[in-house]
């Protein structure tokens, strides 16, 4: 892993997408075949339409209101309660059946949104400082749990130094703590975090448990993805390019958020 990173770049190709459709896709390709999943909502809803219409037709949804599915809703959602959301559900629950299946490790991955992740992948979704002084959020709803408790869990966010603090504010959601070994020492029985995907790069973790730079947005360089994160970013030996999205990605994408709703 590399400290420096004003001589790595990568140049922008001719955009045919928006930067809601990129992170969709990178979402969709963390979800592998098979895989029971905590979808959640925005553009995680999204990616999961991606993932089952492209690699991963056998994956499965879970939303924090007990519904699961094994087919996309039919049409585009804008709440987990949304009845095109419960019409064809392969079952509905209440919070605690779908809860359950995280204490019997048998969720493989969630997506989660937070104000701040820190550079071990802690999460807070509680509280945060500002200028005008403290700010109460919503708190964790189902996010401590699938944190602690699913085999891994990626964040989706925007890039910037407030939203990407050396040390988060307030632990929500637990990610590595405080490096290797946290989450064993503390009795997590598995999991931690996978990748950050922002606005401008994806972020992943090394054995330490802290985040590197692993991937740049197209058109975006690693310079401005350091000036914008709370801490000193290491950047990866082998930084590359997100990939951008495939026309079958595009088309599923296009297909299910006609008008744009979620990923404009």
């Amino acid at each position: 892993m590399s400290t420096s990173s004003t001589t790595i770049a990568v140049t922008p190709s001719s955009r045919s997408y928006t930067l809601g459709e990129l992170m969709v896709a990178t979402a969709a390709r963390e979800i592998h075949d098979g895989e029971v999943v905590f979808v959640g909502m925005r553009l995680p809803l999204i990616a999961f339409v991606v993932a089952k219409k492209t690699h991963a037709p056998s994956a499965v949804g879970l939303f924090e209101n007990g519904v699961i599915r094994s087919t996309p809703a039919p049409e585009l959602i804008y709440t987990m309660a949304d009845p095109p959301n419960i019409l064809g559900a392969t079952q509905c629950l209440d919070m605690l059946g779908v809860m359950s299946l995280l204490q019997s490790g048998r969720v493989h991955l969630g997506f989660l949104g937070a104000a701040e992740v820190d550079r071990f992948g802690n999460l807070n979704s509680t509280e945060v400082r500002g200028p005008r002084g403290l700010t109460r959020l919503p708190g964790s709803g189902g996010a401590c749990d699938i944190a602690s408790l699913a085999h891994r869990f990626v964040v989706l966010l925007d890039h910037s130094k407030q939203r990407l603090p050396g040390r988060v504010s307030y632990m929500t959601s637990p990610g590595n703590g405080d490096g290797q070994g946290w989450r064993q020492r503390v009795g997590l029985p598995r999991g931690g975090p996978a990748a950050v995907i922002t606005t401008k790069a994806v972020l992943r973790f090394d054995e330490s448990g802290e985040a590197y730079l692993a991937s740049l947005h197209p058109g975006v360089e690693a310079a401005d993805v350091v000036a914008n994160t709370g801490w000193p970013l290491r950047t990866s030996d082998s930084l590359s390019q997100t990939p951008a999205p495939s026309a079958e990605e595009l088309r599923a994408i296009r297909e299910y958020d006609k008008e744009g709703f979620w990923t404009t």
